[in-house]
């Protein structure tokens, strides 16, 4: 079973990615457009969530207006490099939950190995977004929907920056039914495992380190 990719081709989302792709961007600037770019593809994972009706009165008169549905949204962090994508988020949905998600790579296995966990209590009936900036191997982020799934959320997204056609195989050979966002598919990983033509390391240029 395939699983379902959304590439936001959006022009405002592709020449900000563009920018954040050249290796002459500051760090500061890199930063600032991740945070613009986050703000633009929350608005398009939320297209489609479910709203309900409610009464409300407005300074002429009552009527009744659509508000999202459900508990609150929790956006969930892998750290590191999700942290940038998820202050973006934050500003258009300022009342969600967050969580976050620590893993790193065992140098010998290459397998992710979790270090830190920590969700809101009372999952059920939350829509949950998932993000990293990118998907390339795919095996984090697969671990993250793993445990997340555990909590039982009415809904999982996952959404990335920059992806590869070997990381979404991965991913959606575990999680058919999970749907990915992204603003591009790129060609392919190299033999270090970063997406080529990418953006080199994204948590390396967020954070000003090496």
């Amino acid at each position: 079973m395939a699983g379902t990719v959304h590439v936001i081709d959006h022009p405002l989302v592709q020449h900000k990615l563009s920018l954040m792709r050249s290796r002459e961007t500051s760090t500061s600037t890199f930063r600032n457009l991740l945070r613009e770019i986050s703000m633009l593809l929350a608005y398009e994972v939320c297209r489609d969530m479910a709203t309900t009706l409610i009464d409300i009165h407005t300074p002429i008169a009552p009527m009744k207006a659509p508000v999202l549905d459900g508990k609150k949204i929790v956006l969930v962090s892998i750290l590191r490099a999700g942290t940038g994508i998820l202050q973006g988020m934050l500003d258009i949905l300022p009342s969600a939950r967050v969580g976050h998600i620590g893993l790193y790579r065992d140098p010998k296995t290459l397998a992710p190995v979790e270090y830190y966990y920590k969700v809101p209590e009372s999952m059920g009936e939350r829509d949950v977004i998932v993000v990293d900036p990118m998907l390339a191997t795919g095996n984090s982020a697969v671990a993250a929907i793993d445990r997340i799934k555990a909590s039982g959320p009415r809904s999982i997204k996952f959404v990335c920056l920059l992806t590869c056609p070997e990381g979404l195989a991965t991913f959606h050979a575990a999680h058919p039914d999970i749907a990915v966002y992204t603003a591009a598919v790129d060609e392919r990983l190299n033999e270090k495992s970063y997406i080529v033509p990418g953006l080199g390391d994204a948590g390396d240029r967020l954070f000003g380190t090496k």
